[in-house]
């Protein structure tokens, strides 16, 4: 039996294989016959933010985006959509549901998988909570959680639940609602009430806690949620690199001290720039301004380079089952840094096309023709996922799971 082998010896655990026996219009098993095998979506979760697609998906695209969307959906498979409160609802009563919602719909006909950021957070919250009593603002965050996670059921599925907890009950850097309901009832009140009011509106939901302090502080928060029966679904671990590349070592401690409770890894917000560094003093990367951040030729190499390496090494870590890239494009980028993988002006970096070679390359079947053998069968190792196998105008789909060697029977085509 001929078999197509697509595969990554760093990724041993990424890998499944199937061995189909194609059926003939007359049900029996189709020998000898040209068949065509393709990869349709990766198992594992390449993500992207959507913001910069509410405007497309509404019809009130600006010059350029239907061009940057195209770039978006050629790479990436997972979608962060903007859910932070004080956006999402500037005047009470009065949220963008139907705004995101039909973002939703236009990622998810697309083939994307979703994700809501945050559901709970101490920053960029309604000004209007904030002369509110304590007991208010908890019902008003437990009302919000059960009012999106509700209305976005069936297309967003999985949200940070809570976004930088460590740091929450301290957050001095501006008064808000939320650091005061975690400072008089408790870091654990807060995050559970997030978690519990979540599932309250679906159970099937899958959440995240999600921090950028990757210090022993959270490892102790996840230690006591866990001990107090909190159930997380997966560890969100941020990487904002504006200050350089951590490098592979660094990397793979912060993986490894993570994956010891179990629970699969999200690297949610990982970003690295393609011009000048941060410098290193600066602690909160919100205290760094500058007029002009522009990204240079030497800088979009290095970033290229530094992507390539931090993909290699969380793709190859078996814990890892999620990156999102921040940012597509330096058009409105975080902090106003050249992070992007495409130039403002539109024009593809290099970094994009490194990262297309791993993704829809090196880790990606493409169409590829083949003989079935005397009993119409035909083997297939690959990167877990979607797949297709087509005999002229007929096709049907199956899948690889990782570690897994299946046998698939498809109807006759």
């Amino acid at each position: 039996m001929q078999r197509v082998v697509v595969h990554d010896l760093s990724s041993p655990h990424r890998l499944g294989e199937a061995d189909l026996t194609v059926l003939g219009p007359d049900g029996e098993p189709l020998a000898d016959a040209e068949v065509t095998l393709r990869q349709t979506r990766h198992d594992f979760a390449f993500g992207n933010i959507g913001f910069d697609f509410v405007p497309l998906a509404n019809a009130t695209p600006a010059e350029g985006d239907a061009e940057l969307a195209g770039l978006w959906l050629e790479l990436f498979n997972t979608a962060t959509l903007p859910f932070y409160w004080g956006d999402f609802e500037v005047v009470p009563g009065l949220p963008r549901t139907a705004e995101l919602l039909a973002t939703a719909r236009w990622f998810a006909e697309r083939g994307v998988r979703l994700k809501g950021h945050p559901l709970m957070w101490h920053t960029v919250q309604p000004q209007w909570l904030l002369d509110l009593p304590l007991d208010e603002v908890e019902r008003l965050q437990r009302e919000r959680i059960r009012r999106e996670v509700g209305d976005f059921r069936g297309l967003v599925e999985v949200w940070d639940a809570i976004n930088e907890a460590v740091i929450m009950p301290v957050f001095t850097a501006e008064d808000n609602g939320i650091t005061r309901l975690a400072r008089a009832k408790g870091r654990f009140h807060a995050i559970r009430l997030a978690f519990d009011e979540a599932r309250a509106a679906n159970p099937e939901v899958h959440l995240l806690i999600n921090d950028f302090d990757l210090s022993s502080a959270y490892e102790c928060l996840i230690e006591g949620l866990l001990e107090a029966g909190v159930r997380i679904d997966a560890i969100g671990l941020q990487t904002h690199m504006h200050q350089g590349y951590r490098g592979e070592e660094a990397v793979l401690a912060v993986a490894d001290r993570f994956a010891r409770y179990g629970l699969p890894l999200h690297f949610t917000e990982t970003s690295l720039v393609s011009g000048q560094l941060m410098p290193p003093e600066i602690v909160d990367l919100n205290d760094y301004v500058v007029e002009s951040w522009p990204s240079t030729p030497e800088g979009e190499a290095r970033q290229a380079d530094e992507l390539v390496r931090h993909y290699r090494t969380l793709v190859g870590h078996p814990a890892v089952e999620a990156i999102t890239y921040w940012g597509i494009t330096d058009r409105g980028a975080w902090l106003g840094a050249p992070i992007g993988l495409v130039r403002a002006d539109g024009t593809p970096k290099p970094s994009y096309a490194a990262l297309h070679a791993l993704i829809k390359g090196e880790w990606w079947l493409s169409p590829t023709t083949v003989r079935t053998d005397d009993d119409g069968r035909v083997g297939v190792r690959g990167f877990a996922g979607d797949y297709e196998i087509s005999v002229g105008a007929g096709s049907a789909p199956f899948t690889l799971t990782p570690g897994t060697r299946s046998e698939w029977t498809l109807p006759p085509l």
